[in-house]
């Protein structure tokens, strides 16, 4: 008997270990990449990244409106003059991109300036195909905190030295599922970071040199 609970006493803690122990690891590696006000720090960056969320029938989610007005701000503040946004638009009915694109444009960022990535089904499809597809060496990551760890070390695990901001603190409903949700996201992203499988919609490259009309699927 005595055996037994020394038995399932180290499974238990073991299982801890697997399920924490990237997290943490993910944790302390990133934190010290995350810029709330202090953006002198942060030059020559390629793009600013905004990872996207949920969008309603009337436009971005407020918790994607918060990443979206944070990206202006860092335009506005010059840390880069081209804003990728990448999000889910599986679907045609369901565009996640389109809605980022047009609501920051409508607030005077030059469209010409807004790439939109169309496959950025998961953070790891967003980072890998800032990389490959458009060639980005050094971003800012825009979300909220509890998201930009993970995504701070799978850009950084891919090859792209990255700084995240966080979007304005504020209480989102639902906010511990995504919390518990995101413990298990940080395990499996640390386990694919060790293989670094292909995102597995890719294309051809697009410069970020150029407009980001290229990216455009509506018709005028």
């Amino acid at each position: 008997m005595k055996k037994l609970i020394v038995i399932l006493c180290s499974l238990f803690i073991l299982s801890l270990l697997i399920v924490f122990g990237p997290n943490i690891y993910v944790k302390t590696t990133t934190k010290n990449k995350i810029i709330e006000n202090n953006y002198k720090d942060i030059s020559e960056v390629d793009t600013i990244v905004v990872l996207g969320a949920g969008v309603w029938d009337n436009g971005p989610s407020p918790m994607l409106r918060d990443r979206l007005d944070k990206a202006i701000e860092l335009y506005n503040e010059g840390i880069s003059k081209k804003i990728i946004m990448t999000g889910d638009h599986g679907r045609k009915d369901y565009d996640e991109v389109n809605a980022m694109k047009d609501y920051v444009v409508e607030r005077g960022i030059p469209s010409s300036d807004v790439f939109m990535d169309h496959a950025g089904f998961s953070t790891y499809d967003s980072m890998y195909r800032a990389k490959y597809i458009f060639n980005a060496k050094k971003i800012v990551i825009v979300s909220q905190e509890y998201h930009l760890y993970r995504s701070i070390y799978i850009a950084n695990k891919l090859g792209i030295k990255a700084y995240g901001v966080p979007a304005k603190k504020i209480k989102y409903s639902g906010q511990l599922n995504r919390d518990l949700r995101e413990i298990l996201a940080r395990d499996k992203d640390f386990i694919k970071c060790i293989f670094k499988p292909k995102s597995k919609y890719l294309g051809e490259e697009i410069s970020l040199e150029g407009s980001g009309d290229v990216t455009n699927d509506k018709k005028e």
